[in-house]
């Protein structure tokens, strides 16, 4: 599922069909639903895209939907719509997460605009996520002693260090080290290090 979709979630026929027919013409794929839990059922988890969201809905409003988007695994940019908008609206909206909030009628390339944004947003965080995984699954190839050494070189110390510190051989650190560098795939310390914020044990070792 590598084609982004824009879901478009409006109880207003006319509104639906208004903003496939805008989003279709520069060649986005759309998928259009009239409930707020027809999108949450339908949605294929993992799918890449974004979400236009109608505030007020029968049923589930668009601010309830929102906060069952995590128990569906949706995780892609979400675009708040209403006729109806107000400040508390746009401030829940956003506090719940949403990207933006914008109020009908909206000015045609605006919304595009938007929309163009949410799905390059979403792209960005899908290509961090993959990099995460593929930066953790280096990490889980390592030794025991691999990881200590990790753990170490990433604070600051030096091979001797290290060496003093797990009560080993400056040798054996040093042999240690080339390996862990070459199963992470690091050129640099400072390479090693953006891996270890992105894995979150930076600060924490």
């Amino acid at each position: 599922m590598t084609d982004q979709i824009v879901y478009v979630v409006d109880d207003d026929e006319d509104v639906r069909d208004s903003l496939q027919w805008l989003l279709e013409s520069v060649d986005l794929q759309v998928e259009s639903y009239a409930t707020a839990q027809a999108f949450l059922d339908a949605y294929p988890a993992g799918q890449s895209g974004c979400v236009l969201m109608d505030v007020r809905m029968p049923g589930l409003s668009g601010l309830s939907a929102q906060k069952k988007l995590p128990d569906y695994e949706i995780d892609i940019p979400l675009i708040m719509i209403s006729a109806h908008g107000n400040v508390d609206m746009a401030v829940t909206a956003m506090t719940q997460g949403a990207r933006t909030f914008i109020e009908k009628p909206f000015n045609d390339q605006t919304l595009l605009d938007h929309v163009q944004r949410a799905l390059d947003q979403d792209r960005a965080q899908r290509e961090q996520r993959q990099q995460r995984q593929q930066i953790q699954r280096r990490f889980a190839t390592l030794t025991k002693r691999e990881k200590q050494v990790f753990e170490r070189v990433i604070e600051g110390l030096s091979n001797q260090e290290v060496a003093d510190a797990l009560a080993i051989n400056r040798k054996t650190v040093e042999g240690h080290r080339a390996n862990m560098m070459a199963k992470m795939e690091a050129g640099s310390l400072a390479e090693l290090i953006q891996m270890a914020v992105q894995l979150g044990v930076l600060g924490r070792c």
